[in-house]
């Protein structure tokens, strides 16, 4: 009877730290593991980043320059559900026990609502500046001239490697809602 008890306080207690930690990853703090090349030469495949989560929390615009990490599925609505469900997916990935998620990628902010991005001859120009970007990893090839205004609740982000990245200029401009928190620690 002695060996029950301890057991169901172990399990109770284990119970309790897990829901917490997945409450705590999905609403303010979350270790995540780089997954491809987009984010070099400033991020590798496998580094591992802490992401504060409050601005997703409190529906914040990060500012430009912030790498963030961003639910790619810009044509879905994001809820709850998706931010409680975040976490679990990645605590299963650092052990290896599932693959990480595809649509969570991580990238910059190059554009704020309003903005207006013009991308020509390899450059981003911001409201007609070009942009001192000194940390893309290579002059980004470009076929023809692209210009998007970013529009309210939104914002445009680029990999770093501009020629090998998935980012905005295939999905477009990311809605807050889809930005899942800002990189606040890399090891």
């Amino acid at each position: 009877m002695k060996l029950l008890k301890e057991i169901a306080d172990w399990t109770y207690s284990l119970a309790i730290a897990l829901a917490m930690a997945i409450v705590i990853n999905a609403f303010v703090f979350q270790p995540t593991r780089v997954v491809g090349s987009s984010m070099e030469p400033n991020l590798h495949n496998n580094d591992y980043v802490f992401v504060s989560k409050l601005s997703h929390t409190f529906v914040g615009t990060p500012d430009y320059g912030d790498i963030v990490i961003i639910d790619s599925r810009v044509f879905r609505e994001r809820g709850v559900k998706d931010d409680l469900a975040d976490p679990v997916s990645t605590y299963l990935s650092v052990v290896k026990l599932a693959e990480i998620d595809t649509h969570i990628w991580i990238k910059r902010i190059i554009g704020k609502p309003g903005d207006t991005l013009e991308i020509k001859d390899g450059q981003v120009y911001r409201n007609g500046s070009v942009l001192d970007e000194p940390y893309i990893k290579e002059a980004m090839r470009t076929a023809a001239p692209k210009k998007v205004t970013v529009p309210s609740n939104q914002v445009y982000v680029l990999g770093d490697n501009r020629n090998n990245s998935s980012d905005s200029r295939y999905i477009g401009p990311v809605p807050l809602s889809h930005v899942l928190g800002k990189v606040v620690l890399v090891l």
